[in-house]
């Protein structure tokens, strides 16, 4: 879709227009799902979360700034419902060394060999090593690759300059395919899916 086309159908869906809303929403949902998906690996979370963050875009649409990416401004809305959620059923520690057990065990730290074990494709040896990156390696990653943004609209997105998302991305490259690799079942895999 083109930003001339999308600017056209947000003053239609201003001025009443349910089409013009129904081609917005059926344009943008599917890569704001993926994204979704991709950060909180629950199908249920990223229904959720995208249902949400386009019923409150179109209920706001009155403060979209036309000098923005539409699918920027809907995925900061998604994003912020994302953070919110997890802010709000994030556990509670009592104490100290409670919370110091648990952050020792927190998942990414994880052997990746016992968890590749019980996977059997590559698609989930990627999801294993996407769980080794930091949350914004994770959301870099996922935006470049996944959802094929450029590097100038992931920074005006997360409001990063230029070259911290090309570090991010560099950095996330080297995670995975140190996750990768530590299994060599699952660096097999990928090096036949890649030949193949």
């Amino acid at each position: 879709m083109t930003a001339k086309h999308e600017r056209a159908l947000i003053r239609s869906i201003l001025a009443g227009d349910r089409q013009a809303a129904e081609e917005l929403v059926r344009h943008h949902q599917p890569s704001l799902y993926a994204y979704m998906l991709r950060m909180t690996s629950r199908p249920e979370v990223a229904e959720d979360v995208t249902q949400e963050a386009l019923v409150r875009a179109l209920t706001h649409l009155s403060r979209y700034d036309e000098k923005f990416r539409f699918s920027t401004w809907l995925f900061t809305i998604a994003k912020r419902l994302h953070v919110n959620a997890c802010q709000r059923l994030a556990p509670s520690y009592d104490t100290e060394v409670v919370e110091y057990e648990a952050s020792k065990n927190d998942g990414r730290q994880a052997n990746i060999a016992g968890t590749a074990e019980r996977r059997s494709n590559v698609e989930d040896a990627l999801k294993i090593a996407l769980e080794f990156l930091s949350p914004e390696q994770r959301e870099v990653v996922v935006l470049f690759y996944q959802l094929q943004w450029p590097i100038e609209q992931i920074g005006e997105y997360l409001d990063m300059p230029t070259g911290t998302i090309k570090s991010h991305l560099h950095r996330a490259r080297s995670r995975m395919r140190t996750a990768l690799e530590q299994d060599a079942r699952v660096a097999e895999q990928v090096r036949e899916a890649l030949l193949g």
